[in-house]
């Protein structure tokens, strides 16, 4: 075992590489034709906001890493050049296949359901009239075509706006000739557009060809020669200084203004864009041939998105659902009483996220409730979490809430929901210098006879309302002293400068939890070398920790046989002979998105589970705030481990990871099919 180099960049993937290999597992849904037709437009619309954000933070670092000469390899040995080569290879094969998938597969199913996606060719003349009058009230008065000349210099085009450059011939009305302009497509108006129709046919057409249709009419006097989209990608990744900054709000503020003016990365057009104005743009953007990408249609598949809501065709979308409540709950009012008998853990979307909502409902309206706290990444603008904040804090309770104001893309939210909270006079903290608050936690402190007791809930995913439904997460509510004491503990840690707290039960990064799971793994190890039960099953959405890793590829080695669900990012390569024999990646890829973090550990046949904000990544380790909790209840470790072994026979929603870095699907075969996520659905709700 010790003649093996785990450090060996031949045992670990490219985590950029699998990024794009998830991407690629959810674009699969999109041509799943055993998926609803509008939930397929819908993973084919996040397929493509995936890819952006990719751009726009990794895609970024790693030309800003190149620009810096900091080209140095990864544990998997790729250079940042031999990286950015390789992305965008995979990058156009993505492409290439999402246009295909829309144009030969989407937009046909569409029309054979009654839901046409028209093109100027199509439209009938009295659509033609009544589109005509839209772009003359609704849309022509929104637009600012911009004119290129000396005196008016190429604009700033903001991240990700749809823009249409335009070729003219002629003189203007000061006699000065003019040979480009610029329409950038309105975020104000929605991208697509329903047609009025009769007897129940659906038409769509984007408002980018409305624009495109009538853009001499934006240019009298001159002659359009040809009118083209573009869209560019900017690096969207904000710095701030924390060591240098006084007002953590107002530069984050500041800095929010700035990112949609970021370096540019990449540059959109359709395959038609002549080669003069693709060269033209790419000057401009000070970009390069590779970084361009030329689509066979229209540029932004994510505008697609709107397509789900504006039609209403229940035989095309997923089965709705009505999120269960735990029997225990159900007719228990006083939530406190029911914690107060033993723990709960709910596991949603299949379960409801009201108790939740409840719970600080309830807490704001106590009177012998004294104190609430708790931390906020992600939570929605219209948030029934902050409403029951609000509440409580206007009725007199201790209210703290530590919102994480870099919560990437929602910062902006965060900032308002912070002003909000802070004017109902709750106390507002942006947690920890340089560490990112994830943790999911809500303490409630109550005046109980002779004594304070602390009820607390604790998540592995975001107290957002909409998320809630659509990510598989868990939560626990408890009111056991030591967890309840731990996270005491913690928010002191986060709100006034304190030593490292000593945690009886909870596993806390960045100072104990990537230590504790290394203890854990080695455990295992000790009890396979001496013939005992040993087994490790973790589900996840990223890992590629290298020291985990590691580890894992150690436990391999000697006999613990380790099942890992990762939906995402994957550095850990399975199935090496003599190395990861022992080790299963699979990913699951369905209705939900799988968002839950468990880990469990077989100790010999006394099993210890935990759930956790956290995935096993550096970030997560060392530079996040982050909490992983003992499941204690024997029945909800039973629980738990069977919703992990449900996924690990799911043979129709699962992907497997080859040692080569791919993924194969499952396939049922002959065998009775397995679907993790639908199975769970029926027993939980129905």
């Amino acid at each position: 075992m010790n003649d093996v180099d785990l450090k060996s960049p031949q045992l670990f993937i490219n985590r950029e590489l699998s990024f794009l290999e998830f991407n690629r597992r959810v674009l699969a849904q999109a041509q799943d034709e055993s998926v609803p037709l509008l939930e397929r437009v819908k993973f084919l619309a996040i397929s493509c906001s995936n890819l952006d954000e990719f751009f726009e933070i990794r895609v970024a670092g790693l030309k800003q890493r190149r620009e810096l000469g900091s080209l140095a390899p990864g544990p998997d040995g790729m250079d940042v050049n031999d990286q950015l080569e390789a992305i965008r290879r995979r990058s156009v094969e993505l492409l290439d296949t999402q246009y295909a998938l829309l144009n030969y597969a989407i937009l046909p199913a569409l029309e054979t359901a009654g839901i046409r996606v028209l093109r100027p060719a199509d439209w009938s003349v009295e659509q033609q009239e009544w589109i005509a009058a839209y772009f003359a009230n609704e849309v022509e008065p929104v637009l600012t075509p911009l004119g290129l000349d000396p005196a008016r210099p190429f604009p700033r085009i903001q991240n990700k706006s749809l823009n249409l450059i335009v070729e003219l011939a002629g003189t203007d009305a000061f006699g000065r000739d003019a040979t480009l302009a610029i329409v950038q497509v309105p975020r104000s108006l929605p991208r697509i557009i329903r047609l009025p129709s009769a007897g129940g046919a659906i038409d769509l057409i984007y408002l980018s060809q409305v624009i495109h249709h009538y853009v001499e009419q934006l240019f009298t006097g001159m002659e359009v020669r040809g009118c083209h989209q573009f869209r560019v990608t900017r690096n969207a990744d904000l710095f701030v200084d924390d060591e240098e900054t006084e007002d953590l709000m107002r530069a984050v503020q500041g800095e929010l203004a700035s990112r949609r003016y970021g370096d540019a990365v990449r540059l959109e057009t359709r395959i038609d864009c002549p080669a003069q104005v693709r060269d033209f743009l790419l000057e401009r953007f000070e970009l390069v041939a590779d970084d361009h990408y030329a689509v066979d249609g229209p540029v932004n598949l994510n505008r697609l998105m709107a397509i789900h809501g504006l039609v209403d065709r229940r035989d095309l979308k997923y089965v709705p659902f009505a999120p269960a409540v735990p029997r225990r709950l159900i007719g228990r009012p006083d939530l406190f009483e029911a914690i107060r008998e033993k723990d709960v853990l709910l596991h949603h979307p299949f379960q409801s996220f009201a108790p939740v909502v409840d719970f600080l409902s309830q807490a704001a309206a106590d009177p012998q409730v004294l104190a609430i706290k708790q931390t906020l990444y992600r939570t929605g603008a219209a948030s029934p979490v902050v409403d029951a904040l609000v509440a409580a804090a206007r009725a007199g309770k201790e209210v703290t809430v530590v919102i994480e104001l870099m919560a990437r893309f929602d910062e902006a939210a965060n900032i308002d929901l912070a002003t909000r909270l802070q004017e109902a006079g709750a106390q507002v903290m942006y947690g920890v210098v340089g560490f990112k608050t994830h943790a999911k936690l809500i303490m409630v402190v109550r005046r109980e006879q002779d004594r304070l007791r602390r009820y607390c809930h604790l998540g592995t995913g975001n107290y957002h309302p909409r998320t809630t439904r659509e990510y598989t997460d868990y939560g626990l509510f408890s009111c056991d002293e030591a967890i309840g004491e731990d996270l005491h503990e913690l928010f002191l840690q986060l709100t006034s400068p304190t030593r490292v707290a000593q945690m009886r039960k909870v596993l806390q990064s960045p100072f104990t939890m990537h230590e504790a799971m290394l203890e854990r793994t080695r455990r295992e190890i000790a009890h396979a070398l001496a013939g005992r039960p040993a087994r490790i099953v973790a589900k996840m959405n990223a890992l590629i920790e290298p020291q985990i890793i590691q580890s894992l590829y150690a436990a391999s080695m000697a006999g613990v046989k380790v099942d890992l669900i990762v939906r995402g990012v994957c550095s850990l390569r399975p199935g090496v002979p003599g190395v990861s024999d022992n080790i299963t990646v699979r990913s699951i890829v369905g209705r939900f998105l799988e968002h839950s973090r468990v880990f469990y550990f077989e100790n010999d046949g006394d099993p210890e589970v935990y759930c956790a904000s956290a995935d096993w990544m550096e970030r997560n380790f060392f530079r996040r705030i982050e909490v992983a909790f003992p499941v204690q209840r024997r029945h909800h470790r039973q629980q738990l481990f069977e919703d992990l072994e449900l996924y690990l026979t799911d043979n129709s929603q699962a992907w497997v990871l080859q040692p080569d870095g791919n993924y194969v699907r499952e396939q049922p075969g002959a065998r009775e099919t397995v679907v993790a996520q639908t199975m769970l659905l029926q027993r939980l709700t129905g």
